[in-house]
């Protein structure tokens, strides 16, 4: 049985699972972003991502999003404003 955040995942329109697919592809993109427009956080997006992709392709974006301090706020340098902005993702 799939986990609650992949079910809340499919019940999304499809240009919105489109959407939170590519941000999370995205490596500038917070998950705080997606979270903000989706309601899907972190752990939800790495289920929905392991969901949706094939094994060899999760395992490589796992890896690079773990080591990747844009997709983490928290990482981030103070110096980077960019970020979750109601305006700056829209949705379609």
């Amino acid at each position: 049985m799939a986990k609650a955040s992949v079910e809340r995942f499919k019940r999304l329109p499809e240009e919105d699972r489109s959407r939170v697919i590519e941000m999370a592809w995205e490596d500038r993109t917070p998950f705080e972003a997606i979270e903000g427009l989706y309601g899907l956080g972190e752990h939800d997006v790495v289920d929905v991502m392991r969901h949706a992709l094939k094994p060899d392709s999760f395992k490589l974006w796992r890896r690079r999003v773990s080591a990747r301090a844009t997709k983490h706020r928290a990482l981030r340098s103070p110096a980077i404003q960019r970020g979750y902005c109601p305006t700056q993702y829209k949705r379609f």
